[in-house]
């Protein structure tokens, strides 16, 4: 996976480079960022350069609040959270919780995400910070096509450490004024630890067998989840 430096916008990178079954995972065609409402003018161009297709997981709510304005990628919104996002934060979800509700309230919006990876042009995920809602998304994909799991689990965990301290911080802040009994906010908000990531993944084995059997039973198809592993796996050379 390579960190992008992509002015105005957090967390960016590409996972290509990430072992996988047969080879590893292509380079420029999968990349994951935070929101991107915040981008220079030179960041933009960077972004018009290197990205096809954006996928924005963010509610309407967000989008409003901050929208995103680059000319040239497609882009296509998939709001994987129903619900607010604040209402999270209300009920003290946990990161583990937060997951299997995703996947177990918002597997079609999953599967259309993954679909537009599965095209083949170069994608962009995101969400606000790039830590959940894609976390799930792009560890889905990456594990449907046999994608090393602890390199997998190192991709999403390396996102606390992408994000703003400044920023960090004052949501830390913010949140144990706003909910001084809450147990996991700001994890909720700024964290993303190895373990939680692997107990998903554990999750998704031990219910649909695989990250692959998840995605069938949301309705991909074989013909789809090969079209994946042809768009995000390059193959070693052979002999």
């Amino acid at each position: 996976m390579t960190i992008l430096d992509i002015e105005g916008v957090s967390n960016f990178r590409d996972v290509g480079g990430i072992p996988a079954e047969g080879g590893r995972i292509r380079a420029g065609v999968l990349l994951r960022s935070g929101q991107l409402s915040g981008v220079t003018t030179s960041g933009a161009a960077a972004v018009r350069s290197s990205v096809q297709h954006i996928v924005d997981l963010r509610d309407g709510e967000e989008v409003a609040a901050e929208p995103t304005e680059i000319e040239g990628p497609e882009t296509t919104h998939l709001p994987l959270f129903l619900g607010s996002v604040r209402s999270f934060f209300e009920a003290d979800t946990s990161l583990d919780d937060l997951y299997l509700h995703l996947l177990e309230e918002s597997g079609d919006r999953l599967v259309e995400a993954i679909r537009i990876i599965a095209a083949g042009e170069r994608t962009l995920v995101h969400c606000t910070v790039g830590k959940d809602r894609t976390g799930v998304t792009v560890a889905l994909a990456l594990s449907a096509v046999g994608a090393d799991r602890e390199a997998v689990i190192a991709d999403y965990a390396l996102t606390e450490s992408q994000l703003p301290v400044h920023r960090t911080q004052r949501i830390a802040e913010y949140l144990r004024a706003q909910h001084p009994d809450a147990i996991h906010a700001v994890a909720l908000a700024t964290q993303s630890p190895a373990p939680v990531m692997r107990r998903l993944l554990e999750q998704v084995d031990e219910r649909w067998g695989s990250a692959a059997g998840y995605l069938r039973a949301q309705g991909m198809t074989e013909a789809e989840l090969a079209a994946l592993s042809g768009a995000l796996v390059e193959p070693s050379p052979q002999g």
